[in-house]
């Protein structure tokens, strides 16, 4: 079962979420809008969005399925939600409902730990089907190695429930928390029997920035449920981490497989040449264009297959996803 780990959708409806006037007028934003053909910035927008996101999974016979990734909104370590602080916020039950629209969609819940309602929350996320859960601290605002996760963390394990957790930098939303890129705060997790995936192998995001793929490839060979994914090391600033990752044996046998949709997708001229590159880049599916440029490179058999076994998906996969997609419906 072929399994993309890391994949984003955005709401702009109350009753699905927010993005802040920072996030719509940015470059980044502005220029995803513009390639997916979006228009305005209110529910449509969202509609229209989501079916770009059901068109590009059709147009993606690669993949068995994609996790979904809900994006909660930012609180304080009081457990207060922080409004001004909070640019992007895609509720849980907003891709809950997706999952029972596409039968390519699995359920990403995303739950800040300092919340008063955290573990409640999770509980309810692990019922209507949740497959992992998802932070991006420097964003949302929350520090890993905090003690005040660690009830949360006996939740995650408890619940057997991934924990997929940017590493390295982040420049497509804004920075709140930037003293959180080490993939070394996640100790905590792993220590509480928490399976971790380190989104993006802590890679930087602009050249100017610390690098800690060492780090996280060290992590690999210490934890043995610690994994990385592969999402967005399609940008010229994260592409240098293939060779890394991919040189080192113990390593290779840690990743999964993950896009960052829509994160623009640049084929690495330096990694898989000129002419496939070339070939790549008239892939318009960004979703696809990610997994034919990773097909070029040296990634084995077992790094296709490894997501679905760390979401323990795998030997059960056509049941296991209608009974997760029939856990969405009833808690919708």
């Amino acid at each position: 079962m072929i399994v993309d780990v890391h994949v984003h959708v955005s709401a702009l409806s109350p009753e699905n979420g927010l993005m802040s006037r920072k996030l719509i007028r940015s470059l980044p934003f502005r220029f995803i809008k513009w390639r997916l053909g979006l228009s305005g910035e209110d529910a449509r927008t969202e509609a229209q969005l989501r079916r770009v996101l059901f068109t590009t999974l059709e147009n993606t016979p690669e993949l068995d399925a994609a996790v979904m990734l809900a994006f909660d909104a930012v609180h304080d370590r009081a457990g207060n939600l922080d409004l001004a602080n909070t640019h992007l916020y895609t509720r849980n039950d907003y891709v809950i409902s997706l999952a029972t629209q596409h039968r390519k969609i699995l359920f990403g819940a995303s739950i800040h730990p300092y919340r008063k309602d955290a573990v409640q929350e999770l509980e309810r996320c692990v019922k209507a089907g949740a497959v992992l859960l998802k932070w991006l601290p420097i964003t949302q605002g929350m520090n890993p190695a905090d003690d005040a996760c660690i009830p949360f963390y006996e939740a995650l394990a408890h619940h057997k429930l991934p924990l997929l957790c940017h590493t390295g930098g982040e420049k497509s939303l804004p920075n709140i928390a930037p003293d959180t890129p080490s993939p070394r705060l996640l100790l905590p997790a792993l220590e509480r029997g928490v399976t971790v995936i380190a989104a993006h192998c802590g890679t930087r995001s602009t050249f100017t920035e610390q690098d800690y793929v060492r780090d996280f490839m060290a992590m690999c060979h210490e934890h043995e449920h610690f994994y990385g994914d592969t999402s967005a090391l399609n940008l010229p600033t994260r592409s240098h981490a293939f060779k890394m990752v991919l040189g080192d044996k113990v390593v290779r046998s840690k990743l999964v497989h993950g896009s960052d949709w829509p994160i623009p997708v640049i084929p690495p001229i330096g990694t898989i040449g000129l002419a496939r590159s070339a070939e790549c880049f008239m892939e318009g599916n960004w979703l696809r264009r990610d997994i034919l440029i990773k097909q070029c490179m040296d990634f084995d058999e077992a790094y296709w297959h490894r997501a679905g076994r760390v979401l323990r998906l795998t030997g059960h996969s056509q049941r296991q996803l209608q009974n997760l997609h029939t856990a969405g419906i009833e808690a919708g």
